[in-house]
């Protein structure tokens, strides 16, 4: 799919008089190619102006001397809007057209699963009643998909994989912006969900596509039941995310994360190599590796202990040691 320039600026009401070019999707500045369209609206990412390798750009004026040579400016005051406007333009057909998926190998599949079109299943996985895998959805080998699992469009499944009941995957990312005159515009989701080799998702747990690319869970993770990862979050391998735990959106984990039941992460921050978090844990901020978190907010699960014990003083009236 792919859209003339001119044609996305006077849907999405954008002034824009110059080189007409193709334009096949929607990235960040920092991954956008020649033929793709992207934005800036936040300070943190200033400095991917000058890099970006993007079509055109949805900016403030007062930022478009940044931009390469080459690359255009699109001017408006309010880019982060005009983008959700943007992605209506390229966002999934949704359709209830269904074809047999290309079996590559013998498979168990109840006869009461619903496809996609373009969807690929490897050999000898096992897919039981009443799920539902969308189009271009890959499913590895030797996977076992419990009853009632639904798998939304453009969603990649690795090799020996266990999706247990209710469990969702590829839904929509939360994402809105948001008019002066206080309505909220969706973003529509255009990336996918990948999931590696040996990931393990509990019942009911829900993992959200990416807005722009796509959400990553590694290899070796297993997930309990009723967990929510958000929209651009990657899972390192070898993690364990315990039940109930909530990941807002664009989190990285490192490998061999452990986040304990309830516990909890803001968005956009990354949880280091080999880090556990206790139960009800909150990550507000980023964490190193290789050390035990707990508490609101999350710190050094030693520092966390004395600060109980101390609270638990002053409750009885004690003098605390110094």
């Amino acid at each position: 799919m792919s859209r003339s320039l001119r044609e996305i600026c006077e849907t999405i009401g954008v002034e824009y008089r110059g080189e007409d070019r193709r334009i096949r999707g929607i990235n960040t500045l920092a991954e956008a190619g020649p033929d793709e369209l992207s934005f800036f609206h936040n300070e943190k990412y200033r400095s991917d102006l000058p890099e970006t390798r993007a079509a055109a750009v949805l900016l403030e004026e007062r930022f478009a001397g940044e931009l390469p040579e080459g690359v255009i400016p699109l001017i408006t005051d309010e880019p982060y809007l005009k983008l959700a406007l943007a992605t209506v333009l390229f966002a999934h057909p949704i359709s209830t057209a269904s074809e047999p998926p290309t079996l590559l190998g013998a498979c168990d599949i109840d006869p009461t699963v619903r496809f996609g079109k373009n969807v690929t299943i490897g050999e000898g996985t096992v897919i039981m009643a009443g799920c539902y895998i969308g189009d271009d959805c890959t499913v590895g080998a030797h996977c076992l998909i419990h009853p009632n699992v639904t798998i939304y469009h453009g969603c990649r499944l690795g090799n020996d994989c266990i999706l247990h009941s209710g469990a969702v995957i590829g839904s929509d990312g939360y994402g809105f912006a948001h008019t002066r005159e206080g309505r909220h515009i969706k973003i529509h989701q255009l990336g996918g969900v990948k999931i590696g080799d040996a990931v393990e998702i509990g019942a009911n747990t829900t993992i959200d596509r990416g807005a722009l690319g796509d959400t990553v869970i590694a290899g070796g993770t297993k997930i309990d039941n009723l967990v929510q990862i958000g929209h651009n979050s990657e899972i390192g391998e070898n993690s364990l995310i315990v039940a109930q735990t909530g990941i807002s959106g664009s989190t990285r984990l490192g490998r061999n994360v452990v986040m304990g039941g309830q516990s909890a992460t803001a968005g956009h921050l990354e949880i280091g190599d080999f880090a556990t978090l206790a139960a009800r844990c909150a990550a507000t901020k980023s964490l190193e590796g290789g050390k035990v978190y707990a508490g609101v907010p999350a710190m050094d699960i030693r520092l966390w202990r004395r600060q109980q014990a101390a609270l638990m003083r002053l409750a009885k009236g004690k003098k605390i040691p110094q």
